[in-house]
């Protein structure tokens, strides 16, 4: 296990965030926030994947008022993502959501920073204050010749400092880019210079194709320095997949347990059996078992056993048939065909 870097604790909703709390896994809607049917059909489907802090737009009033009719047919504490307007930050409150996404810098008067702030004390709702490569001002632009790491942190303590001032210390911080290193950069120095909670991602990321290598080289590259309280991965397009990426990050580097665990052989000239074929369908199946386990598919009959014995059960190939095992101990010989369902046999005993 890796040594967290200790921060102080925030809570929305029913989830703690820093302070050696779990790390938890967040995503964010892509429906009409006004449209109630379809966002929360999302909501559900987030929830059902294991999300467990899922982010909404809101753009407008309508939104915002739409939050009290989406907010109780869900399960998972809501952050309202509201930029400039202050008036829709406090009707997002009043609506019942469990943090804001704001940067109060954005609002400008600080009689309106100060009713958002007297509001979220009230409702003790923390405050996410996220800085993206896109927001970074002119000035700090100018100051650091262009978007660098310092003048992402920069930005970000702009903000920071404007909710201290008002003795409001419930507050979150992300600096996201799309440029990984920046990106680490930007993280490790404002890890250094604050203890406020971290939530980490990469921004515009892409599709699943380059956003999961990106977000996994980013992220966990982090997370293994011990930087981050809480992540969510980036893809365009449905949100699901993201949740489902940022658990197999988090359960890589033993962070989060997450259901079961493939382990299948790279293949090589011994493999007698269709690996990939084999594997597809076992991690398919796989993904309505709930229980951390973790489950071998093998090409080689005499060295998958071995190679696999810390998988608490697993299947090997050789020609026209196989051996199921556990622990590295052989259970029977089966034909090719049968490996699969003889495998879940297992699996259905271990996870009854």
């Amino acid at each position: 296990m890796f040594e967290r870097k200790l921060t102080r604790q925030i809570q929305v909703g029913k989830i703690k965030i820093g302070g050696g709390a779990p790390i938890s896994v967040q995503s964010m809607t892509n429906t009409k926030t006004t449209d109630t049917k379809s966002t929360v059909e999302q909501i559900l489907k987030l929830q059902n994947a294991g999300c467990e802090i899922v982010r909404l737009a809101v753009p407008d009033m309508d939104a915002a008022k739409n939050l009290s009719n989406i907010i109780p047919e869900v399960d998972v504490p809501i952050v309202a993502d509201i930029h400039f307007d202050y008036k829709l930050a406090l009707e997002s409150i009043e609506r019942g959501v469990s943090a804001l996404r704001l940067n109060p810098g954005n609002i400008g008067n600080p009689a309106h920073v100060r009713e958002v702030v007297a509001a979220a004390k009230a409702k003790k709702i923390p405050i996410r204050i996220g800085v993206n490569a896109g927001s970074v001002s002119g000035k700090i632009l100018k100051k650091y010749g262009g978007i660098t790491a310092e003048g992402l942190v920069e930005s970000a303590l702009e903000h920071v400092k404007i909710l201290e001032e008002e003795n409001f210390f419930d507050i979150k911080i992300s600096l996201k880019a799309h440029d990984v290193p920046l990106t680490l950069a930007a993280y490790r120095l404002m890890s250094e210079k604050v203890d406020y909670p971290l939530h980490l991602g990469i921004t515009e990321a892409g599709t699943i194709n380059t956003g999961l290598i990106k977000s996994a080289v980013g992220i966990g590259t982090l997370l293994a320095e011990g930087i981050g309280d809480t992540v969510r991965v980036s893809f365009t397009g449905d949100p699901v997949p993201e949740v489902k990426a940022a658990f197999e990050i988090l359960k890589s580097l033993g962070l989060r347990e997450y259901g079961a665990t493939l382990v299948a052989c790279p293949t090589c000239g011994r493999t007698r059996i269709n690996i990939p074929e084999i594997a597809a369908e076992v991690e398919k199946k796989l993904e309505s078992v709930k229980k951390n386990i973790t489950v071998a598919v093998m090409g080689c009959i005499v060295n998958g056993p071995g190679e696999a014995r810390n998988a608490d059960v697993g299947i090997a190939g050789a020609d026209g048939e196989g051996i199921v095992f556990r622990k590295g101990e052989i259970l029977r010989k089966v034909p090719e065909s049968e490996l699969v369902a003889e495998l879940f046999k297992e699996i259905d005993l271990m996870t009854a």
